[in-house]
């Protein structure tokens, strides 16, 4: 669902993400991991085309990103770490934009669903300004997942939510997940990353330096340690 094969990126003189390749298969969730500056971030652009990639090939579902750039986004949602809302509209107004955005015939019941499934019952007049940082995280989220996206990929979902809302998202992902969606989350959350994924990519440097299942990994670094030993081992401590 997710195809990935010789991903470059490189801003001057740096090259943040260098040589990548990876697959996410339908119905899997892989976190995405790795020290400040490993790349990440900019992988996740580069897979929902936001930027432009130096080199190599991304498909989603089945789709080239570069040469049909249409029918690539359209099977995807990218939820970025920092929440980019309209300021003069409401809760209501952002989910109706994205099904006109995405051709939702069904949007009036979907987006009730999704209202009352992240907790923004009542917010539907809200602005923005009017809420929280993690009330914000989740209409982005219920404006991704509007569409019903064959891929998801999530930048830091759980960022300014609280726990009982933390526990609701996770829900939500694997739901997602288990209905066949192809996801990715990266996070530095890692015990998130043990509890949901079912593969791990670390980066370091613009590289992979573990990609497998958890059982994989700590069978590579010769233990069953858990993923921030093995992590903190495989980027120096960084």
């Amino acid at each position: 669902m997710i195809e990935v094969e010789g991903l470059v990126k490189a801003y001057q003189n740096l090259t943040a993400v260098d040589g990548l390749s990876f697959r996410v298969a339908r119905g899997e969730v892989l976190g995405l991991v790795g020290p400040n500056g490993a790349g990440k971030t900019t992988t996740l652009r580069c897979l929902a085309g936001v930027l432009p990639p130096n080199a190599g090939t991304i498909r989603i579902g089945g789709f080239d990103l570069a040469a049909q750039p249409v029918e690539a986004r359209r099977r995807l949602a990218f939820m970025p770490d920092e929440p980019r809302l309209f300021e003069y509209l409401t809760v209501e107004d952002h989910l109706a934009f994205a099904a006109r955005m995405y051709g939702v015939a069904d949007a009036e019941t979907r987006a009730r669903a999704l209202l009352e499934e992240l907790e923004l019952t009542g917010k539907e007049r809200a602005l923005p300004a009017e809420l929280s940082r993690g009330m914000k995280q989740k209409l982005v989220v219920a404006c991704g997942l509007l569409h019903d996206p064959e891929v998801l990929i999530f930048d830091e979902p759980l960022t300014g939510i609280d726990p009982g809302g933390i526990r609701r998202m996770k829900q939500t992902i694997v739901r997602r997940a288990a209905a066949g969606a192809a996801v990715i989350v990266s996070s530095h959350l890692l015990p998130l990353v043990e509890e949901i994924c079912g593969r791990v990519l670390v980066l370091s440097r613009g590289k992979a330096v573990l990609f497998g299942t958890l059982d994989e990994i700590r069978a590579g670094a010769g233990g069953d340690a858990p993923l921030e030993e093995i992590f903190m081992r495989v980027t120096g401590g960084a």
